[in-house]
């Protein structure tokens, strides 16, 4: 699909790579760099490395939730109109491909709403503290848990400062300059 596509590079600058007010025809691959996806109001859904495809289903049905791709640095890919991706899958036989992604993609956000949907606000501090703590060095470097944790939860920042704080004085957690370094063990409650 990459020859079809209109290619796209970002150097070190957070940039709207997607947005669904204005590219909602369209599906972006990203190739390169680490990404944040977010919703109205600036809610944070997650944070991702590529490779990471958006709009995959847009070709196919319509999406009325509004829904921004931001480049956390570094970033390359290209982005192609929807129904154009939908023939080159039909035409290169990547139904398979194209499911699997897609059930990929619908499992993150069955996992992210099963974290935050009907806990109290440590569990949905614990439950991001956990999934951080999965992504590579690097990555977590570059992340501040406090912004990472309210942007995604909501949670005031001074609850999420104080639950950290307390985490980090229990020795639960270990932090340097605001990024996650390393989880000892977390309590089931606060």
């Amino acid at each position: 699909m990459s020859r079809y596509g209109t290619r796209f590079e970002f150097n070190n600058e957070k940039q709207v790579i997607f947005s669904s007010d204005v590219n909602n025809e369209d599906t972006f691959v990203i190739l390169e760099g680490v990404i944040s996806l977010r919703r109205e109001e600036n809610v944070l859904i997650g944070i991702t490395q590529a490779p990471y495809i958006m709009g995959l289903a847009d070709g196919l049905m319509k999406n009325d939730i509004p829904y921004k791709l931001i480049s956390e640095g570094n970033c390359t890919g290209y982005h192609l109109p929807a129904k154009q991706t939908i023939t080159l899958i039909e035409q290169n036989q990547l139904w398979r491909d194209a499911f699997y992604w897609l059930a990929w993609q619908n499992r993150i956000l069955e996992l992210r709403d099963v974290q935050l949907i009907g806990h109290n606000s440590y569990e949905q501090i614990r439950a991001t503290l956990l999934s951080m703590i999965d992504w590579n060095e690097e990555l977590r470097s570059r992340i501040g848990v406090m912004n990472y944790i309210h942007q995604r939860t909501r949670i005031s920042r001074s609850v999420v400062a104080e639950v950290l704080a307390a985490l980090r004085k229990g020795g639960y957690i270990e932090m340097n300059k605001g990024k996650l370094v390393a989880i000892n063990r977390l309590p089931s409650e606060y």
